[in-house]
């Protein structure tokens, strides 16, 4: 649904939300993401990209993408969701959460840093997005680069051009996991997503709402929900390790025993923190400390377990649990072997180590 501004723009109304309060009242109770938002008339939520306009909420960024990338699906990081797969990327303007050390702020920020100017960008269609994944031969768009749940409208209506331009693409969210479950019961209801990746943040609550701006039981609880749905959508956890605040042992065992508690076979990347945005006067992550977090996820009992963003060798490869053979080795954002690449259709359904038969939780 539309509406003309004054200035010719079309805005486009939002999803998920609710009118509250008395009869006739313009109060609405964004329902989104996970500060669940009450907005007045006029006002903006915690995102600054949905908008009260006369008892309606409108998404500011709809079509606002202000950029687009091919990538291997391993830069996301996705290593067990369609190896060797290449994205189209793309992202827009704002995010729910106000982290200190974003790689993205110029996008997620730039509402914040920029004012109303940052949404001031050429728009780009769902339709133009499906026609460019076609063009570009890639194997499915990553939702990325800023949080993809504030722009959910925006990526819905992409899916669903692809659909009727019968486009065989899968379809991913890298995300911060402040998503309600409103919004994953609609993902699941459409069929929308293959895979999300969500990151974890800190295992320490005050460190969650001093750092990013949210609570970690909710990040959790949607690890745990999307989880469940195993066999719909593919899920990988990532940890950024940041020096002095969530870099010792005690919070690397305690984020590791969470993610065990909900499945061993997750992957988990620990990912190298270097100095961004407002976080310039901490160093990069020691990476001797990157492998000893790999150290602790396996006596945690964990799968599968990477390091990110290094030059490290053989901490990014896969191996079988049971047996430790090699199955995909990676080099970079190359894939050098992957023995799961030329299985049957029916073989993929059910991905085995080759050697000893394990039940590898991957999807080819």
């Amino acid at each position: 649904m539309g509406k003309i501004l004054g200035n010719g723009e079309k805005m486009h109304e939002a999803l998920l939300y609710k009118r509250i309060g008395k009869q006739g009242s313009n109060l609405l109770h964004c329902n989104l993401c996970s500060h669940y938002c009450i907005i007045k008339e006029g006002e903006v939520g915690k995102c600054l990209v949905r908008k009260n306009i006369g008892g309606k909420l409108y998404s500011l960024n709809w079509g606002k993408s202000a950029g687009f990338a091919i990538d291997p699906i391993e830069k996301k990081p996705f290593f067990h969701f369609k190896p060797g797969s290449r994205v189209l990327s793309f992202g827009t303007p704002g995010c729910n959460f106000r982290c200190l050390n974003c790689q993205n702020w110029d996008l997620s920020q730039a509402v914040k840093e920029g004012g109303k100017g940052a949404l001031d960008v050429p728009p780009t269609t769902p339709a133009e997005i499906a026609r460019m994944a076609k063009l570009n031969r890639v194997d499915g768009i990553a939702y990325t680069y800023s949080e993809p749940t504030i722009f959910y409208e925006y990526a819905k209506d992409t899916v669903l051009e692809c659909r009727k331009l019968g486009l065989d693409l899968f379809h991913v969210f890298v995300s911060n996991g402040y998503f309600t479950k409103e919004m994953l019961d609609d993902v699941v209801k459409e069929n929308l997503l293959q895979g999300i990746r969500i990151d974890l943040k800190f295992i320490n609550d005050e460190k969650y709402m001093e750092v990013c701006g949210g609570h970690m039981q909710i990040v959790k609880d949607n690890i745990k929900r999307v989880h469940a749905l195993r066999g719909k959508i593919a899920l990988e956890v990532i940890a950024l390790i940041i020096p002095t605040l969530n870099d010792s042992e005690e919070d690397i065992r305690k984020l590791c025993k969470f993610v065990a508690s909900v499945g061993k076979d997750i992957p988990l990347h620990f990912s190298r923190f270097y100095p961004q945005y407002r976080m310039q006067d901490l160093p990069p992550t020691d990476e001797k400390t990157l492998l000893r977090a790999r150290e602790i996820a396996k006596e945690e009992g964990l799968h599968h377990v990477y390091v990110g963003n290094t030059n490290l060798e053989n901490v990014e490869n896969t191996h079988c649990p049971k047996c430790n053979a090699m199955l995909v080795k990676r080099n970079g954002y190359s894939i050098e072997k992957n023995v799961f690449g030329k299985l049957s259709v029916k073989e993929k359904k059910n991905p085995k180590c080759p050697k000893c038969g394990q039940r590898i939780n991957i999807i080819p």
